[in-house]
């Protein structure tokens, strides 16, 4: 009797188990990586309202019915939940801006755009929590330079950030922050991996460094490489490795060149002079002309004069001049070395067997011409290029065919909506094997009659006294069957009152022999 009551017990709690986990609603997440003061808010916004809810991770997850999440998030975010577990402006909402200093107007300033600016950072993908710290210096009295501002962030990330992630962080961060350069912000991860050197003399305008431009250099032209050739050989039959050798040496080089022919007269200047000069007895007051007896010209007439001219001439020509700077900048490629190593062809003979056959070197040829043009090849510059066919250590696996979707896809069925239909259909299972294997078994040992309880029963006199009488029973057969009935009944009666009184007497034996029919094949 205790086994039964045991039994029973155990299937009305499997039973009430599976209603309540079936018409229990469905929870999903409605914040996740949340800090304690903001996993405190919401869960007492929650109680408030009553709404039932679930924490993992240590409060950094909340779960809620699903028909109201986004309810609950369109509430908490009228409410400024969550905060992203930082100060940001709002610490001005409820300041008190006559009693507070400009010292503590500073520091606020300096929080609430540190907290701006971590959340910002952490609606990127991959950035779990940010932290960030400025450095806004003030410039000193009586000097006329200003300190730079600087910046260091230390991030926690899923993964791995990209190299394009990492600017556009430096960026932001500089945009944000009057006077700030893109290269004076450091960036760290949570393991001590430096993602951004704050120091300016080590990257270029842009805040990439030398190693990321080559090592985004040689990732495009390889891409470019093995799709072409992949396209001519198959997907999967080729290895391209690249090597680029940049020169990072900026160089400003200034020349002047003059052209003698290509002259041009700029002035013209012409002078000319004339003058007459007289001889020795032309009225002049000489020591000859007052001696005595001396005598003049012969006929009386003045002596001719010398005549002298003079011309000069000046041209200015301008001659023409060419003034050329050239600057060239760091990250010249100065060689490109491309090696491709394509596999064979595989083919099978008479016998089905898969043979390896060797590319003819006309193919190899072209597939090295096409890797030049696109690489851009210049023989100058010493490039070099190297196609070579060899067999691969592994056969290239045969590239499976897109199947159709499956359920997922043809009834846009979410991961929990299958999850659930997956947990309905196992305790479906579950409570079909127990009814099978234990409810079913039990009821029918229970109900059928015990064939060694029968015939120790003592019939009841009338029917020991009818029986040796043929002709009664031929005319009295409706009445006999009746009491054949009414017998029956009371053996099965006497039969349960039986094993009751023995289960009572016996509560042990009862249970092992209850346990070994649930043991037994339906």
């Amino acid at each position: 009797m205790a086994a039964m009551i045991a039994v029973t017990l155990a299937l009305v709690g499997f039973f009430g188990f599976v209603i309540m986990r079936v018409t229990s609603p469905q929870m999903t997440t409605l914040f996740t990586d949340l800090s304690y003061e903001d996993s405190s808010g919401i869960i007492k916004e929650l109680d408030r309202q009553a709404i039932p809810y679930e924490l993992k991770n240590d409060g950094a997850i909340i779960m809620v019915p699903k028909d109201k999440v986004t309810k609950l998030r369109m509430k908490l975010a009228e409410g400024g939940m969550p905060k992203g577990g930082g100060v940001g402006y709002e610490i001005f909402d409820k300041s008190d801006a006559l009693g507070s200093t400009s010292f503590v107007q500073n520091i606020n300033h300096l929080r609430a755009l540190e907290g701006e600016l971590a959340r910002t950072i952490k609606a990127i993908d991959r950035i779990q929590a940010a932290r960030v710290h400025l450095v806004l210096p003030e410039r000193p009295l009586f000097s006329r330079e200003t300190p730079e501002p600087s910046a260091s962030i230390v991030l926690r990330v899923r993964g791995q950030l990209e190299p394009a992630q990492v600017r556009a962080i430096r960026h932001i961060v500089a945009s944000a922050v009057n006077g700030m350069k893109a290269q004076r912000v450091s960036i760290v991860d949570e393991t001590g991996q430096l993602l951004a050197n704050g120091g300016a003399d080590g990257d270029s305008g842009d805040g990439v460094t030398g190693d990321e431009r080559r090592a985004a250099f040689e990732k495009r032209m390889r891409s470019q490489v093995e799709q072409i050739v992949s396209s001519v050989v198959g997907s999967g039959r080729a290895r391209v490795q690249l090597s680029a050798d940049f020169d990072y040496n900026k160089i400003t080089q200034t020349s002047d060149k003059f052209d003698p022919e290509g002259r041009v007269l700029r002035s013209s200047q012409t002078r000319e002079e004339s003058s007459a000069t007289a001889s020795a007895n032309d009225g002049q007051v000489t020591v000859n002309n007052e001696l005595p007896g001396n005598q003049g010209s012969a006929n009386g007439a003045p002596s001719p004069k010398d005549q002298s001219k003079k011309s000069e001439e000046i041209n200015n020509y301008e001659i023409s001049r060419t003034t050329k700077t050239e600057v060239t900048e760091a990250g010249r490629v100065n060689r490109i070395s491309v090696a491709v190593l394509v596999d064979g062809t595989y083919n099978k003979n008479e016998k089905g067997e898969t043979v390896y056959a060797a590319r003819p070197k006309e193919e190899l040829d072209r597939i090295a011409t096409l890797v030049r043009s696109a690489i851009g090849f210049e023989q100058k510059r010493g490039d070099q290029v190297e196609v070579v066919n060899l067999k691969f250590a592994e056969e290239p696996s045969v590239i499976p065919v897109n199947e159709p979707k499956g359920l997922l896809g043809m009834f846009q069925f979410t991961k929990d909506d299958i999850m659930y239909f997956i947990e309905l259909g196992v305790m479906s299972v579950l409570g079909l094997i127990v009814l099978l294997m234990v409810v079913r078994p039990l009821l029918k040992r229970v109900l059928a009659s015990d064939p060694a309880a029968a015939p120790k029963a003592a019939l009841p006199a009338p029917i020991e006294a009818a029986a040796p009488t043929a002709t009664q029973l031929t005319h009295n057969a409706t009445s006999q069957m009746i009491d054949v009935a009414q017998v029956q009944g009371q053996v099965h009666a006497q039969s349960v009152h039986r094993v009751g009184e023995l289960a009572e007497r016996n509560p042990t034996e009862t249970a092992s022999i209850i346990r070994q029919w649930l043991t037994e094949p339906a």
